[in-house]
């Protein structure tokens, strides 16, 4: 009964969103529906607003963990996984030559403004709302504000500047311009410290499904990661690391489950809203039977020492009459209707331990940067750093850093595009294997129905 009236209550936010995507047509609610006010009258209600954006997630485009995904797209863009099959939307992005009409595409941008545009509509029903608890009220603004800076997250990273929508005004949003991705970058901070101070550290009845504050400071560990704000990055992922009573590393072939110690935030298949308890990676990744659509390329495979239990136990094989292909194997149920056993993972400590290396290496803390990345080594069965290099330099160390990080976060979020690009190195890497390649390539076109829909949209060069 409570899954069912989460659901209710996001179907009355979804169709806002609609709304604000379609013409600007006023549209009174029928005396059956819960309108967006009657949603923010209550503490249930507005509970349940917010849990059902969550669940959305596992639905929408961007976050599915699907092929519509960043996961499976941003993957494709880079050098880690192949398209086995003649879809031409994944194949435009393997070969980086994204037609502005893409469907994908325009599936990750349309399903990321409508996630914002949920976050935007709690936000103004929350404010100077005094129907609700404080308690209540100061949580779930610091969950919509994560959402938020999360979501523009990726907007930024993959399209460059990109509108700034922090309203629900359908006339002002239809006609925003871009805005410059550094005051994007402000936004995402700001919204993540007030989520940092808003939150609570616990998890509800220990699922690892909703944010908490340091579900934001590993966020914010990243976003000053990406902005090389080294010790601000370091800051906040010690914060993370040294939450030791709630995350630690666990054994490779538990990391993946539901609920493990190294998740920070995972979303939940179940709350999709599908009878079936397998995750979209699951479900897209593994092959069984037939061939699958994606596949590990030959250089992501070589990449990985033979001793690496990370290439045992993440990466399956499947054999078929014509070739054997190697596939990503993290998640290990392709379809399932019986009890939970894996969430897609979305934060996990083993990044901050990454973040916090390359931080510490970008300030010349060359042997705790070292500490840090052996963590996962040693947990792969590799040999420690600290063993084997006596006399490393920083630029050394940088690039096993990255070479980790390529081992490590592989399908994962779109990590190694994302990488990639911010440390500059995406032309010098991807020109030899991508034989289109530009570096017009670093950021996707903006949808073309964007572009007649909003006049005031301009397009990224090279499109």
């Amino acid at each position: 009964m409570i899954m069912k009236f989460q659901k209710y209550i996001l179907i009355t936010l979804m169709c806002l969103t609609l709304f604000s995507c379609d013409d600007m047509v006023e549209v009174d609610f029928p005396d059956d529906r819960i309108t967006s006010t009657a949603v923010f009258s209550k503490n249930e209600t507005a509970n349940s607003a917010v849990v059902g954006i969550y669940n959305q997630l596992f639905r929408v485009a961007f976050s599915s963990g699907f092929q519509t995904s960043v996961t499976a797209l941003g993957g494709l863009s880079a050098d880690n996984i192949q398209a086995t099959v003649s879809n031409s939307n994944l194949l435009e992005f393997e070969e980086n030559e994204i037609f502005i009409n893409n469907s994908y595409n325009q599936g990750i941008w349309s399903s990321a403004y409508n996630t914002i545009y949920m976050a935007n509509s709690v936000l103004e029903r929350l404010d100077n709302n005094n129907q609700i608890s404080e308690e209540l009220k100061e949580r779930l603004i610091g969950e919509a504000s994560f959402i938020r800076a999360f979501t523009y997250f990726y907007l930024v990273n993959l399209y460059g500047d990109v509108p700034l929508v922090l309203t629900t005004d359908y006339q002002s949003n239809a006609m925003i311009n871009r805005t410059d991705k550094v005051q994007v970058y402000n936004q995402i901070i700001e919204d993540l410290e007030l989520a940092v101070d808003f939150l609570g550290t616990t998890y509800d009845e220990g699922e690892r499904l909703r944010a908490n504050s340091y579900t934001a400071s590993a966020l914010l560990a990243r976003v000053h990661l990406y902005l090389e704000n080294w010790e601000f990055a370091e800051q906040f992922s010690t914060e993370v690391i040294n939450a030791s009573e709630l995350f630690e590393l666990v054994p490779i072939e538990e990391v993946f489950l539901a609920n493990s110690k190294e998740a920070i935030w995972q979303i939940s298949p179940v709350a999709g809203g599908s009878n079936n308890t397998n995750t979209n990676e699951g479900a897209l990744f593994i092959m069984e039977n037939n061939r699958g659509s994606i596949a590990l390329t030959e250089s992501f495979l070589t990449s990985f020492d033979t001793v690496d239990a990370r290439l045992d136990k993440w990466v399956g094989r499947f054999d078929s009459e014509e070739t054997s292909y190697f596939f990503p194997h993290k998640y290990k149920v392709k379809n399932s209707t019986e009890d939970r056993s894996e969430y897609s993972m979305v934060l996990r400590l083993a990044e901050q331990y990454l973040i916090r290396a390359e931080a510490r290496a970008e300030q010349g803390k060359l042997l705790e940067a070292i500490q840090d990345l052996d963590k996962l080594r040693i947990r792969a069965n590799l040999d420690p750093i600290a063993n084997r290099y006596s006399d490393i330099s920083n630029e050394e160390l940088l690039d096993l850093i990255l070479l980790e990080r390529r081992r490590e976060l592989f399908v994962e979020w779109g990590h190694r595009w994302l990488d990639l690009k911010r440390l500059d190195k995406a032309t010098e890497v991807l020109s030899s294997v991508k034989l289109l390649w530009q570096d017009t390539d670093l950021y996707y076109p903006i949808p073309e129905d964007e572009l007649r829909k909003n006049p005031n949209l301009t397009q990224n060069p090279g499109y």
